[in-house]
């Protein structure tokens, strides 16, 4: 992926190396360990307490302004760079939809992060909270991605990015507020509905690809197939399987591994936000 001079985005907080409060905890022993890989899946919105607040930091600092090595500070130059990107491409395709794009900020943690939606651990990756309209995002998640699920590359981490921003313009849609209605008033169809809410963030990274490559030419050979193993990579069939050693699709929150990699790719070659109805009664691919 070519992101190396891409202009770098003002939307950055860095909390790594601050302390919180003590986590949230599910579990314990086997059990904490499958809920943290069936969490290590990408747009959660994991509860609702107080925000806690950071400060923006420079580059190759954490936020308690300790310095941070050479690799971290790649990863958030490179962060930085896709979402900068992201806010090249959401606002011309929000405005004929009459929304104004707002650009949500990113924040980088180690360990534990405070957020409106509640203190978390890494384990959970990366996450989006609509409440204070921030990504969140622990760097060492990009070695998991390379490493426990064997999806490596520069744009696969993109992709990661490029979701949990699609979660925000599903937000500033108002589809995430549609779909808590939709499961307050039918909690039988929860984790259905869930499932079709990540499956239309990975369509729309998949519009954001769409649309980087058509105007800045940011993709190289192989690049595509690398988004594509990386949704693959975290669906659920697989986590289950990673944790459970078996599948149990009523259970899925994201979509399987098929699901995420067919909206993604959909996504990327109509570059619409039409086409990522994953909604529609009969939306191609809803039942994959």
């Amino acid at each position: 992926m070519r992101w190396q001079g891409g202009r770098r985005s003002s939307n950055i907080e860095d909390r790594r190396g601050m302390g919180v409060g003590r986590p949230l905890v599910v579990g314990g022993g086997a059990a904490t360990l499958v809920v943290a890989l069936l969490m290590m899946l990408f747009g959660g919105d994991p509860g609702t307490v107080l925000s806690g607040g950071g400060p923006a930091m420079g580059p190759g600092t954490g936020g308690a302004g300790r310095p941070v090595d050479s690799a971290q500070a790649q990863l958030e130059d490179f962060a930085s760079v896709v979402l900068a990107d992201t806010e090249d491409t959401w606002p011309d395709l929000l405005l004929p939809l009459g929304v104004r794009y707002v650009e949500p900020h990113l924040v980088l943690f180690s360990d534990a992060v405070e957020s409106a939606c509640g203190v978390q651990e890494s384990a959970v990756g990366p996450f989006y909270c609509p409440l204070d309209e921030r990504v969140y995002l622990d760097l060492g998640f990009f070695q998991e991605l390379d490493q426990r699920f064997e999806a490596p590359g520069d744009f696969a981490r993109a992709y990661v990015v490029a979701h949990e921003v699609g979660h925000h313009v599903q937000n500033l849609l108002g589809i995430s507020k549609r779909v808590q209605a939709m499961r307050t008033q039918s909690p039988e169809d929860a984790n259905a509905l869930s499932v079709l809410q990540e499956l239309q963030a990975d369509c729309f990274a998949g519009i954001w690809a769409h649309h980087a490559q058509r105007q800045r030419q940011v993709l190289e050979r192989g690049d595509v197939e690398e988004g594509l193993t990386a949704a693959s990579a975290v669906g659920d069939d697989t986590l289950q399987r990673r944790a459970r050693g078996r599948v149990v699709p009523e259970s899925f929150t994201h979509g399987s591994s098929e699901q995420r990699a067919f909206w993604f790719r959909r996504g990327f070659e109509q570059g619409t936000v039409e086409a990522c109805d994953t909604f529609g009664e009969d939306a191609p691919g809803r039942t994959r």
